[in-house]
């Protein structure tokens, strides 16, 4: 059989015309994705494009050289930088410490809430999740006042129940960590209203069989409660990840970005800050925006590659 005749009787791919109804209704749908669309392209991709590009040059603010392409030498120099592999080491210990202890709080604090036993609960959800709806900034300004060493009315309650010598909190390397996380307690209200929800949702009867088979709340909980909202955990062990990893803006307020008390804040993300708006070094801030990205493109790609271990959706024949 000749080649002509192999490829005629290939079947032809029809195009069909959109009717004008048809492309209406599409330009409309594009129309009300305009916005979302433009801002894509003008706060992520476009920058994300232009860091990478600053990453291969040698800009500056002020220019203090001739503008010139340099090849990996940022990139070079970010490997040598001590600073950053300690401020990324300073990342990953806050985010051990913090991770576990902010997601117990929020799935704690919807268990309470959602408890039959607890009365008047419409008011407790809204008095938690009122904070996370303060700007962050004015509370974090509010905290550092109220962990004061000196006129703080954490450490005068401490030396009110009896506490000889009360922590310095953010002064005190031994507890700035513990610091910062009571202060990202303020916002866990959010984290406790996406729990509340996945908890409504699970169906009544899962209950009513643990209950017939004499379960107790324990076995209730690691057996019904968390598989079924194991994708509400899932959900919020991403987006707390990739917050951690940019932690920035409380170590900022507190300690003026400085990294005090003895470097224990100076995390990647607050150096990178330094590095680019502080300092003007605009290429080797943006290189070391990219070492972020990939920090965090790893560990969430291996969270998603392990979540078939551990996470359980409704039909997929687990």
């Amino acid at each position: 059989m000749s080649m002509f005749s192999e490829f005629s009787q290939v079947k032809r791919v029809k195009v069909t015309k959109l009717t004008p109804l048809a492309r209406k209704e599409a330009l409309r749908g594009l129309l009300f994705l305009s916005p979302w669309i433009i801002g894509f392209l003008a706060f992520t991709l476009i920058p994300m494009i232009a860091s990478l590009v600053f990453s291969f040059i040698n800009l500056q603010i002020p220019q203090r050289e001739p503008l010139r392409f340099v090849g990996l030498d940022n990139f070079v120099t970010l490997f040598k930088d001590a600073q950053v592999w300690q401020s990324l080491l300073v990342t990953l210990k806050f985010l051990a410490l913090a991770l576990p202890i902010g997601i117990a709080m929020g799935l704690g604090l919807a268990l309470l809430i959602n408890s039959k036993a607890l009365r008047g609960s419409s008011f407790f959800r809204t008095m938690f999740y009122l904070p996370a709806i303060v700007p962050f900034v004015a509370a974090i300004y509010g905290w550092n006042g109220m962990l004061n060493p000196d006129t703080g009315w954490v450490n005068r309650a401490l030396t009110w129940l009896g506490v000889q010598n009360p922590p310095a909190w953010t002064n005190d390397p031994s507890w700035v960590y513990p610091a910062l996380i009571i202060i990202g307690f303020w916002g866990v209200g959010g984290s406790m209203i996406i729990y509340l929800a996945g908890l409504r949702g699970i169906p009544s009867e899962l209950y009513d069989a643990a209950e017939v088979d004499g379960a107790g709340w324990w076995a209730t909980l690691t057996t019904v409660t968390l598989p079924m909202i194991s994708p509400v955990i899932m959900y919020d062990l991403t987006l707390s990840l990739v917050g951690l990893f940019q932690y920035f803006l409380v170590p900022l307020v507190v300690n003026n970005g400085s990294g005090a008390p003895g470097g224990k804040t100076m995390f990647l993300n607050l150096y990178l800050y330094k590095q680019f708006f502080a300092y003007g070094f605009m290429s080797y801030g943006a290189t070391i925006a990219w070492l972020l990205f990939v920090v965090i493109l790893i560990v969430t790609v291996f969270l998603f590659k392990t979540q078939k271990y551990w996470v359980f959706y409704a039909g997929d024949g687990r």
